[in-house]
């Protein structure tokens, strides 16, 4: 009787530790399974709901005039005349059409803080993702606004005028200041702070415009400048990849090269947007050609080698890059507006600005997306850093 009541006890314990070890067998099972998906960001769901067409156009800042069919390309490029400073019917319907990313708001579209300020809120209310709007406000010679009549804001001198007080506070308050008044008329984005160290004296580009010819002084007001900016609420974009300040001639102009190896340029140029690059918004990169770094012959903003090898692989950039103007000369003499845009975006930029002929250059991505020349999923990492900045600043609410 006592042993069949110990084999009964046995048996009941038994069971009970085989039903106790089950879960404990199941938990590194549980422990291994893979995290549930996090949530998409605002921009990755942008993206997937986008058509190829909305894809394209996210990757243009244009002149406004550019949206008005009326205009030549001659007439939109010019400095002074022809500018649009209201929105109408025709370009409301080319907004709807091409579904640009942004805007380059310059002097000759400006009349008045109202004016401007209406001018940028109907752009708005007529994209339905939300633009940038940028314009070239560096503070000296290169200042829409500051340089427009009617305007109560503060002008600079220069920035090397900034640079040679060595104190990089006034810097940040330059950034600050330029940034509260363009937060104010309704701009998100200016194209500053130059970067470019004023190395040659014969650049008949940079000049004063640059902080200095000392890279380090460069570096830390260019990166003071961007915080500033950033402070009042504004994007900045570092100019001009891979830097300016060594050449002697305009790429407005025409054809310019800079006969530097890539060692000297760390040394130097590059210094002040290796700083930069932790938090400037975007990289504008330059048409200037560097035969001494890349073998294809190609000017920076079409530079596989450049963008691609040095820029993002080498130095580790991976924000939002943009083109200089694709208007000036060293581009349009050598290439029609199809043709470097479809480069640039295979090289690796992610915005085009200012097309010479917008409608051309889009057509020629769209072509190229279509024949295989540029992936689609090449052309979504374009989109997704582009939605990104949008999203961080607000602009995807």
């Amino acid at each position: 009787m006592k042993k069949t009541i110990f084999n009964i006890v046995t048996l009941i314990l038994l069971l009970i530790l085989t039903s106790c070890s089950a879960p404990s067998e199941e938990k590194p099972d549980s422990i291994n399974k893979a995290p549930a998906d996090e949530p998409l960001s605002k921009a990755e769901q942008v993206l997937q709901g986008m058509t190829l067409e909305e894809k394209i156009g996210q990757l243009f800042i244009i002149r406004p005039d550019s949206l008005d069919p009326n205009l030549t390309p001659e007439q939109i490029s010019n400095s002074t005349k022809y500018g649009v400073t209201e929105l109408s019917d025709q370009m409301i319907e080319s907004l709807k059409q091409y579904h640009i990313g942004g805007i380059a708001i310059f002097q000759k579209n400006i009349l008045s803080p109202e004016q401007l300020t209406g001018f940028i809120d109907a752009l708005q209310e007529q994209s339905e993702i939300p633009l940038f709007v940028g314009v070239d406000e560096e503070g000296g010679s290169v200042s829409r606004i500051a340089n427009s009549t009617g305007f109560d804001v503060k002008k600079y001198e220069s920035m090397e005028a900034v640079g040679r007080t060595s104190d990089s506070k006034n810097a940040q308050d330059v950034g600050l200041t330029i940034g509260s008044y363009l937060k104010r008329y309704g701009f998100n984005l200016d194209f500053a702070p130059v970067a470019d160290v004023n190395t040659n004296p014969e650049n008949i580009v940079i000049g004063n415009r640059s902080f200095g010819s000392d890279p380090q002084l460069v570096a830390k007001m260019v990166s003071a400048e961007i915080e500033g900016f950033h402070e009042a609420g504004i994007m900045t974009c570092v100019k001009h990849f891979p830097g300016h300040g060594d050449t002697k001639g305009d790429t407005h102009k025409g054809f310019v090269s800079t006969e530097k190896t890539w060692e000297e340029l760390k040394q130097c140029e590059l210094i002040p947007f290796i700083s930069a690059f932790k938090n400037t918004d975007m990289i504008m990169i330059a048409h200037i050609t560097a035969p001494n770094i890349t073998s294809d012959g190609l000017p920076s903003s079409l530079s596989h080698e450049m963008i691609e090898g040095k820029l993002r692989n080498e130095l580790d950039y991976n924000g939002v890059v943009i083109t200089d103007s694709m208007a000036m000369g060293a581009i349009t003499q050598e290439y029609t507006s199809d043709t470097a845009a479809v480069k640039a975006i295979a090289g690796g930029a992610d915005m085009i600005l200012m097309p010479e002929q917008f409608e051309e250059a889009y057509n020629g991505i769209y072509d190229a997306v279509k024949n295989g020349t540029i992936s689609e999923k090449r052309m979504d990492e374009s989109v997704l850093r582009i939605l990104s900045l949008k999203e961080k600043y607000g602009l995807l609410e």
